[in-house]
């Protein structure tokens, strides 16, 4: 049987094939080329289609309108040309989809936006989409406005640039307006933002006032309002400028906004309401700028202001008189009449037109009505004396008349930091802050906000963004009235980052007061705050004791900074333990072989204690004991001495010493195993000093965040004075503690 072959295929040379298609195509290319039309039968087709109306894009050319609109862009070349610009980013959503639709209305809108702007159409050229939708880009003379539409969406996306001086802010409002049809049942929801851009030069169009212009993205104003895009709600309530400076009154909700306490009061939202965690039901913030500079707004404006005033209030025994610098809101004078001991309170305010603005868009500020004697409104309170004028101008009219004898004053102006013609005339004049002290009583307070909180990053204080507020603190601290002065921040106050304030102190009495423990203040509060009409609006809802051992502690960015000082403060050397010394310790329950002190008792000599082991100089003697020294007042010590317990009355003040911090009215008592050294008459006698050596200048600095920040560290550490041999006695000097 023979098997069945499967029959061979056909094959074709590839040259073959190849040669094939060529001549196919050749022959299809020259026989369209000749049966197609000629090149002037496509130029009357097309434009026979533009005037049939077809879909072809329109372009529209606009000519500069003058001679006289040339010659004055012209003489605004140099801004015009500069490599910089401004652009305004507009997204608007629930407009109609026949008017995002119409590639007609939407032109009309844009030129007359143009229009509204000041600035000049050069040409625009717009783009119908297939199958809704338009595209739109004008050329202007100083630069570009593009748009795109989603009909169906309701959505409008629209970007403004340009290199002129004018600026976009004003354009929002006829952007809105012009774009902004809404769609039947819908509601427009706008959100925008204003970026700088490109390489712009430091030209100052007032040379007084650096902040003049605003056009800088670094401001408040810019980085809160202007840029931010995920605002639902943003608003100008206010823009313009007063003799003094420029102010800008701002209504934001932003997009993570939740409802306050009394949003949910207002709404009385249940429990199982969604809209506890979305923006709903949130109220606008209302902001205040001065020149670019978050001032205040209105929902935490008690916190920053009780935290301004009431520390430096409360350092005083008994504030009567008083004078504030600024405060043209009304919120300082508020605070300042909460205390029942004020008597007259003098308010220097260069701003008139500010103060106007303020009770009119920011009537909360100087709202006194729930303050139990006082007027309604904190202007009309009888104790106040308002000086309309230059603060400079009213401190040095008497200059050689240094009695006004105020207990404390409150400067509340524009930051060091800042260029302004009003912050320098405040802070660049070392005559005006000797005859602000003059004016002072001898326990008198002055307190200063000091602009925002340095970082551990900042560079020596001296220079940088920093440094108008060191020339302030080294005019302060070379004042022969000055004695103290204490830094402290707050970081709930309402600004982008914390907000830093100055005490300054005439008499050292003040650090008693100014760390005084948080039950001790608490009574003070009691006693000397006015009450309130209103159950659900306390006076202080803020500030009280324990707020103010916040204040106690500045954080460490001031000290580091300080430490950056040229030369370095003596001080700095001693802000921490140094790890490569050794701490010899005596441990209460560990045996006897184990201990590196000996502690002996007889009855002639009483109880000494000896060295088992030999101690570097320089090492730590009974960290451990010092640390967990009592801390008395000395009022508690007063208490102490009339009561009946007379032997631990006495072991205070055998065995207790004095704070090395001035005033602070401190007693610092050892009770462990250190009050058993031995107390010698010299210091060529003893071994056994304080970790920290007195001052080289024979008393401390008046401002040291070192000295503030580790006071209690310095009052109980000691140390090994020379190196002590094993068996020798440990032995501290009489008067280690009160050197200074």
């Amino acid at each position: 049987m023979t098997a069945e072959r499967n029959p061979k295929p056909l094959t074709v040379d590839i040259r073959v094939f190849m040669l094939i298609t060529v001549s196919a195509m050749a022959i299809a290319f020259g026989v369209g080329v000749a049966m197609g039309p000629t090149a002037a039968e496509l130029a009357m087709a097309s434009a026979g289609a533009a005037a049939g109306g077809h879909k072809l894009p329109e372009v529209h050319s606009v000519d500069v309108s003058t001679a006289e609109d040339a010659a004055a862009l012209k003489e605004d070349s140099e801004l015009l040309h500069e490599p910089a610009g401004q652009h305004l980013l507009v997204d608007i959503k629930g407009i109609e989809a026949a008017f995002l639709d119409s590639e007609e209305r939407l032109a009309h809108a844009m030129v007359e936006t143009v229009k509204g702007a000041g600035l000049t159409m050069l040409s625009y050229h717009c783009h119908k989409l297939i199958p809704m939708g338009v595209s739109c880009v004008g050329v202007l003379l100083e630069s570009h406005i593009s748009f795109h539409t989603w009909p169906t969406e309701g959505v409008i996306t629209l970007d403004l640039f340009t290199c002129g001086p004018n600026p976009l802010i004003p354009v929002v409002p006829s952007i809105k307006a012009l774009f902004g049809i809404p769609r039947e049942n819908d509601e427009i929801m706008a959100q925008w933002s204003h970026e700088l851009r490109g390489f712009r030069s430091k030209k100052i169009p007032n040379k007084d006032n650096h902040n003049y212009a605003l056009l800088d993205h670094n401001s408040d104003l810019s980085q809160m309002i202007w840029s931010p895009m995920d605002c639902v709600y943003k608003e100008q309530v206010y823009s313009g400028l007063t003799e003094y400076q420029r102010v800008d009154v701002w209504d934001v909700v932003s997009l993570e906004d939740q409802p306050s306490q009394d949003d949910v009061l207002k709404a009385k939202l249940e429990p199982t309401d969604s809209r506890w965690t979305t923006n709903e039901l949130v109220q606008p913030t209302r902001y205040l700028f001065l020149d670019g500079v978050l001032q205040s707004d209105n929902t935490t404006h008690k916190e920053y202001h009780e935290a301004l005033v009431h520390p430096a209030m409360f350092a005083h025994a008994s504030p009567k008189n008083v004078a504030i610098v600024g405060g043209a809101e009304g919120a300082t004078l508020r605070e300042v009449l909460k205390h029942t001991t004020v008597e007259s309170v003098t308010m220097v305010e260069i701003d008139q037109q500010l103060m106007d603005l303020a009770k009119e868009y920011l009537p909360q500020m100087s709202d006194c009505s729930n303050l139990d004697g006082r007027a309604d409104n904190c202007f009309d309170d009888e104790l106040l004396n308002l000086q309309v004028e230059n603060a400079k101008d009213w401190f040095l009219a008497d200059e050689a008349e240094t009695n006004k004898n105020l207990d404390v004053v409150i400067i509340d102006a524009i930051e060091p930091e800042m260029s302004s013609a009003i912050s320098k005339d405040l802070y660049e004049e070392p005559q005006l802050w000797k005859t602000i002290l003059d004016s002072l009583t001898e326990e008198g307070i002055l307190a200063i906000q000091i602009g925002y909180a340095p970082t551990i990053s900042d560079p020596k204080p001296d220079v940088g963004y920093n440094a108008p507020r060191e020339i302030l603190f080294q005019t302060l601290e070379n004042l022969p009235s000055v004695q103290a002065m204490f830094v402290y921040e707050d970081s709930h106050v309402g600004f982008l980052v914390p907000k830093s304030f100055l005490i300054v102190c005439k008499s050292n009495s003040c650090r008693e007061r100014f760390y005084a423990a948080p039950e001790d203040l608490n009574m003070e509060i009691a006693k000397r705050i006015v009450s309130s009409s209103d159950n659900d609006n306390k006076a202080l809802q803020y500030y009280d004791g324990v707020t103010q051992i916040y204040y106690q502690v500045a954080p460490k960015a001031w000290e580091t900074i300080y430490c950056r000082r040229e030369p370095t403060p003596f001080e700095c050397d001693y802000r921490h333990l140094d790890f490569g010394k050794g701490i010899y310790e005596f441990k209460m329950d560990a045996p006897a072989e184990e201990q590196v002190f000996e502690i002996m008792t007889d009855e002639v000599e009483g109880t000494r204690v000896y060295s088992k082991v030999d101690i570097p100089k320089g090492s730590y003697i009974m960290a451990e004991h010092a640390a967990n020294s009592l801390q008395l007042s000395s009022k508690a010590v007063e208490n102490l001495s009339a009561s009946t317990d007379v032997e631990f009355a006495k072991f205070v003040q055998e065995h207790g010493h004095d704070s090395a911090s001035k005033g602070s009215a401190r007693r610092l008592v050892e009770i462990g195993a250190s009050y058993f050294l031995r107390i010698a008459d010299s210091t060529a006698e003893a071994n056994v000093g304080r970790w920290i050596p007195p001052h080289p200048q024979g008393r401390r600095p008046k401002y040291s965040p070192v000295y503030e920040r580790h006071r209690l560290s310095f009052d109980v550490f000691m140390v090994a004075t020379k190196d002590i041999s094993k068996g020798d006695e440990l032995v501290k000097y009489k008067y280690m503690w009160s050197e200074e």
